[in-house]
């Protein structure tokens, strides 16, 4: 039997998403909560690989088993054995077709900043922070550049491990409310670090070190020497992920989180 499940976490005191020898990642915790209600070991696949400090509304993962156990026992029984800051939402039954990962045909990030001089003390782990004025109406207009088919390789990091620089995002949307400024972007896939380091670049636009057109300048040079450093890991989260309607899934809801356009 294959089981998909909706999980939410805060990254912050998680060395990311992927099992590693010190144990203190997300996928590590679920594994250990899963194979005590199955009383065997059990091994996930999830939709999206965060890094450390990044955090998920609504990660997508599944896993095959062959102990029968109620839905629920898979929400609120694994929920028991996690930490505190991870959360199973939803388990439901699929078919052995279906993959976290390559069903998927959409994944959408959003990164929350806090634009004030001050540094944030409620938000902090939860939003990144950036303290000169920033003007959004450029930062839109830089955004645009982005969408469709390009070469992201100048918002790639050194040690990426894509086949291929090139992704199609088919949104990027940059909006304001008080304080808040919130990113949001949809693409198939992601080259490692690639929405922090958009954000960086789109920040730099903000302040007016560079003109919106250099986002599109930046694309066609492919250097990665030339943009913004990488913003902060604390302000992003995974917040939906896409799949066909046939897989019967549930779809994403991140109405508790802070966001001023729906996804």
């Amino acid at each position: 039997m294959r089981i998909a499940l909706g999980v939410e976490y805060d990254g912050s005191a998680f060395h990311g998403w992927q099992q590693q020898p010190c144990g203190n990642t997300v996928q590590d915790a679920l594994q250990a909560a899963l194979s005590r209600i199955a009383g065997l070991p059990v091994a996930v696949v999830c939709a999206g690989r965060t890094d450390a400090g990044v955090h998920a509304t609504a990660q997508v993962v599944h896993f095959d088993t062959r102990v029968e156990r109620p839905l629920s026992a898979w929400v609120r029984g694994t929920n028991t054995y996690l930490p505190a800051a991870v959360a199973v939402r939803w388990a439901h039954p699929v078919a052995d077709a279906f993959h976290a990962r390559f069903s998927a045909y959409g994944r959408c990030y959003r990164y929350l900043l806090i634009n004030r001089p001050q540094r944030t003390g409620v938000w902090h782990g939860r939003a990144g922070w950036y303290h000169h004025t920033l003007d959004v109406a450029v930062m839109q207009q830089a955004a645009a550049m982005l969408l469709g088919e390009h070469d992201f390789s100048a918002f790639r990091a050194a040690d990426c491990q894509a086949s291929s620089p090139v992704r199609t995002i088919r949104k990027a949307d940059v909006q304001r409310s008080g304080e808040l400024i919130v990113f949001d972007f949809e693409a198939g896939a992601y080259l490692h670090h690639m929405v922090r380091n958009l954000v960086g670049s789109l920040v730099y636009v903000g302040q007016g070190k560079h003109p919106a057109e250099w986002i599109g300048r930046l694309l066609t040079l492919r250097d990665r020497r030339l943009a913004a450093p990488t913003f902060p890991a604390a302000g992003l989260y995974l917040v939906a992920v896409k799949y066909e309607l046939l897989w019967g899934l549930p779809v994403s809801n991140d109405s508790f989180l802070p966001g001023i356009s729906g996804l």
